[in-house]
């Protein structure tokens, strides 16, 4: 294994990259310039032939994990090399992965997508699809909802990584202090969010960090919303359906009522203010404990994990990030780079390593096992956190769709429903005006767009 650690890319390319990408919608093209392609397939015996016979792949990730995983999978096939990029992080790296396949040059044969992502390079027909490697045959490994992120059309693109389904984090020593009760609705949660301003006007139930589009589109997921619709070179977007209407004017309370703190997501503040209480809970992806552990020491002991609230009680969820792992269709070796996507994402000692190294795993068997559930987490005051988690990936709604262009979207984000945070106005009104920005950039990159 050789490793190589990209230099940040200039984030300004991503859009004019992205613009390039998506103008034209085909799915025909050659192969290393990023038409849709399954090569010629293989079998399974073809494909565990060629791993015993060896070779050399390129991989590309930001995850933690690949260093380990990559070792186990040499140790298991020792004909085989596999060069890691690491890429820092999701934009970085699809900027950069964008830029190898515009040039047709140093296209990895795997890469790791953000599932809202794996749209964006699917439908310009620049990832292989899988199906005819046999890999859709591995359907029942994983959660439906991360499976339905890579089962898109008539194809696969890729296999599940991990997961990310929510969960209410929140400070319970705050809460004792304070007298407050963990939320079951979102109603409940408005109210405890009241109480705590009344009772220390030093601390927050919820930090307005300019909340993501992230973030946002997961909570109206998990409101019922279902904004993005895609068919082909058809797409409908509605940010006015009944359940983005229903999150925003839950959340339009929070913004009126000045509930929320401002403190920068991701800053020093906010690990500081996640540490001493400031910030009194937060609603977050799987993934978030061991960002807990490692980044806000002063919090062990005094955080835990409940469900998400609901609208009414009932369970329910949806996936906060996660990611999957794809065969851009410029691969140089698309038989070999299958067979470590299949490794890598299903092999059980890949997904051992993946989860002692803190990822949150997207298959049934490992969500399910009694080791997974009972494990007792000391920084989570002994609570068995994953016995919540694990539920909470089991009440994710199906159906979800991000756009073909979501990275675009995000980036806009800021200017329509962003504003609202920063000037307190209408959710609605910002939803509304993202969603006329999107209408107008879907039409410009050849879309059919209904908004």
């Amino acid at each position: 294994m050789s490793i190589t650690r990209n230099g940040r890319i200039a984030a300004g390319a991503m859009a004019a990259v992205l613009a390039g990408s998506l103008a034209a919608c085909s799915t025909g093209g050659d192969g290393g310039g990023g038409g849709a392609d399954s090569g010629d397939g293989a079998t399974a015996e073809e494909i565990e032939a060629a791993l015993e016979e060896g070779g050399t792949i390129d991989y590309w990730t930001w995850t933690p994990q690949a260093e380990k995983q990559i070792e186990a999978f040499e140790k298991a096939y020792p004909n085989m090399t596999v060069n890691l990029t690491d890429t820092q992080g999701a934009e970085e790296h699809n900027t950069g992965l964008q830029n190898a396949i515009a040039a047709d040059k140093g296209i990895p044969d795997v890469a790791q997508l953000e599932y809202q992502s794996v749209p964006q390079f699917q439908l310009p027909g620049q990832l292989t699809d899988v199906s005819g490697y046999g890999l859709g045959e591995l359907e029942d490994l994983y959660t439906p909802s991360t499976w339905g992120s890579v089962a898109l059309g008539d194809g696969l693109w890729g296999l599940p990584q991990d997961s990310g389904p929510m969960a209410l984090f929140y400070n319970a020593e705050v809460f004792e202090e304070n007298d407050l009760v963990v939320p079951k609705t979102w109603d409940e949660y408005v109210e405890q969010a009241r109480k705590l301003k009344k009772s220390d006007p030093e601390k927050f139930l919820f930090n307005d960090d300019g909340n993501g589009p992230g973030t946002v589109t997961s909570m109206i997921w998990q409101a019922g919303g279902k904004p993005f619709q895609v068919e082909g070179d058809t797409v409908t977007i509605d940010l006015a359906d009944e359940g983005t209407t229903r999150w925003a004017e839950m959340y339009q309370q929070l913004i009126d009522e000045e509930l929320m703190s401002d403190i920068t997501g991701w800053s020093d503040e906010w690990y500081q203010a996640l540490g001493d209480g400031t910030i009194a809970s937060m609603v977050v992806g799987a993934w978030m404990p061991g960002i807990f552990e490692d980044g806000v020491p002063d919090g062990d002991g005094a955080w835990r994990i409940a469900p998400m609230p609901t609208y009414d009680g009932t369970p329910v969820n949806a996936e906060n990030g996660g990611s999957a792992d794809v065969i851009p269709a410029g691969s140089d070796d698309k038989v070999l780079a299958a067979g470590f996507l299949k490794w890598l994402n299903s092999d059980p000692e890949s997904i051992r390593v993946f989860m002692e190294t803190g990822g949150f795993p997207a298959t049934v068997a490992e969500l399910g096992s009694e080791e997974f559930l009972g494990y007792e987490s000391d920084y989570f005051g002994g609570q068995k956190i994953n016995e919540v988690l694990a539920a909470g990936a089991d009440d994710v709604v199906e159906g979800w769709s991000y756009l073909p262009w979501q990275s675009y979207a995000n980036s806009i984000f800021s200017d329509t429903v962003g504003q609202a945070y920063l000037d307190k106005t209408s959710l609605l009104d910002g939803l509304a005006e993202w969603q006329a920005e999107n209408v107008r950039y879907g039409e410009e990159q050849g879309f059919t767009v209904n908004g």
